[in-house]
C-alpha cells in the first residue's frame, strides 16, 4: 500500500519534456514519419480492396494487418504529436484506460495476424494440393476476425487488472502514452504484483506467438530444402522473405520494450519509439517494395489513373472546341 493515498482522476504524461530543446525537431521527424506510415498502409489496404488479382488469403491477411497498424498508430502517434506542441500534457484516467486498451488489444491482434501469415505460407508450401481447399476467402476471413477477437480479449483482461483500484500520487507518467508499467506504478494497490501479472500476461502472448512462427518456419525450410530445382528454392524462398523480415523488426522491438529487466535501466519513452513509430512507418514499405504482385498492381492502378485523366482531358479539348 502506497503512503499518499490521493486519488487521481488524471496523469501528466511525461514524454519528451526532459528533451525540450528536441521538441519541434522530434514533431517534424514524427510526423513525416507518420504520414508516410498511413501513405503506405492505406495504398496497400486500398489496392487489396480494388486489385481482384490481390482477393487471396495472403493479400487479404496483408490488408487486415495493415488496417489493424493503422488504427494502432491512429491510437498513439496523433496524441504524442500534440503533446509536442502542447504545455499541458495531460489525459483523464478514462482516456488513459481507453487508449491503453486499444494500443494493447491492437498490439496483440498484430502479433496474431503476424502469426497466421506464417501459417497461410507454410499450408501454401508445405500442403499446395490441400491448400485451396484448407485457406479459403471465407477461411481467411474467420481466422482475421479470431485474431481481433483474441487480441482485444487479453487487453479486456489486462486493463481489468490494471484499473482495478484507485492510483495515487504523483500523477507524473513516465512516458508519452499510458504504457501499462508506467501507469502500474501509480496504483495504490500492490503495483509490484500487479506489474508482474499483466507483463507476464504481454509477455506470454509474444513468446507464444513468435514460437508458432518459428515452429512454422522450421516445417516451410524443411519442405524447401527437399525441392530440387535452385528456381523452387528461390520462389519459395521469396514468398516469405517479406514476412520473415517483418517478423524479426516487430518481435525484435516488441522484446526489447516488454522484456527489458526493471534493474537494466534506461529510457523507456525512447525504448519505446521503434516499437510504436519505427515498426509501422517500416512495415508497409518492406511488403510493397518486396512484393512483385503489389509493385504490379500499383503500376497498374497508376496506368488506370493516368489513361482516366487522358480521357477527361480529351472530351474537355471536345467540348471546347464544339462551344
Amino acid at each position: 500500500m502506497k503512503i499518499n493515498q490521493t486519488v487521481l482522476k488524471e496523469f501528466i504524461l511525461v514524454g519528451f519534456s526532459v528533451y525540450p530543446h528536441a521538441q519541434t525537431f522530434l514533431f517534424v521527424v514524427f510526423f513525416c514519419l507518420y504520414l508516410l506510415t498511413l501513405t503506405g498502409n492505406l495504398t496497400i489496404m486500398s489496392l487489396t480492396w480494388v486489385d481482384r488479382h490481390l482477393h487471396t488469403p495472403m493479400y487479404l491477411f496483408l490488408g487486415a494487418l495493415s488496417f489493424s497498424e493503422t488504427c494502432y498508430t491512429l491510437t498513439i502517434i496523433p496524441r504524442m504529436l500534440a503533446d509536442l506542441l502542447a504545455k499541458k500534457r495531460s489525459i483523464s484516467v478514462i482516456g488513459c484506460a481507453l487508449q491503453m486498451y486499444f494500443f494493447l488489444g491492437l498490439g496483440g491482434t498484430h502479433c496474431i495476424l503476424l502469426t497466421l501469415m506464417g501459417y497461410d505460407r507454410f499450408l501454401a508450401i508445405c500442403n499446395p494440393l490441400r491448400y485451396p481447399l484448407l485457406m479459403t476467402n471465407m477461411a481467411c476471413g474467420k481466422l482475421v476476425v479470431s485474431a481481433w477477437a483474441a487480441g482485444f480479449f487479453i487487453s479486456v483482461t489486462e486493463i481489468a487488472l490494471i484499473f482495478r483500484g484507485s492510483f495515487c500520487s504523483p500523477n507524473l507518467v513516465e512516458h508519452f502514452f499510458c504504457h501499462m508499467r508506467a501507469i502500474v506504478r501509480l496504483s495504490c494497490l500492490d503495483s509490484e504484483l500487479t506489474e508482474f501479472i499483466v507483463t507476464a500476461i504481454s509477455v506470454s502472448g509474444l513468446m507464444g506467438t513468435f514460437l508458432l512462427i518459428i515452429l512454422t518456419y522450421i516445417f516451410i525450410l524443411s519442405t524447401v530444402l527437399k525441392i530440387p530445382s535452385a528456381e523452387g528454392k528461390q520462389k519459395a524462398f521469396s514468398t516469405c522473405a517479406s514476412h520473415l523480415t517483418v517478423v524479426i523488426i516487430h518481435f525484435g522491438f516488441a522484446s526489447i520494450v516488454y522484456l527489458k529487466p526493471e534493474a537494466s535501466g534506461g529510457d523507456d519513452t525512447v525504448i519505446a519509439v521503434p516499437y510504436t513509430v519505427l515498426t509501422p512507418f517500416l512495415s508497409p514499405l518492406i511488403f510493397s517494395l518486396r512484393n512483385k504482385d503489389m509493385k504490379n498492381a500499383f503500376r497498374k492502378a497508376l496506368g488506370k489513373t493516368h489513361f482516366l485523366n487522358k480521357q477527361s482531358w480529351i472530351m474537355e479539348d471536345y467540348e471546347n472546341i464544339h462551344n
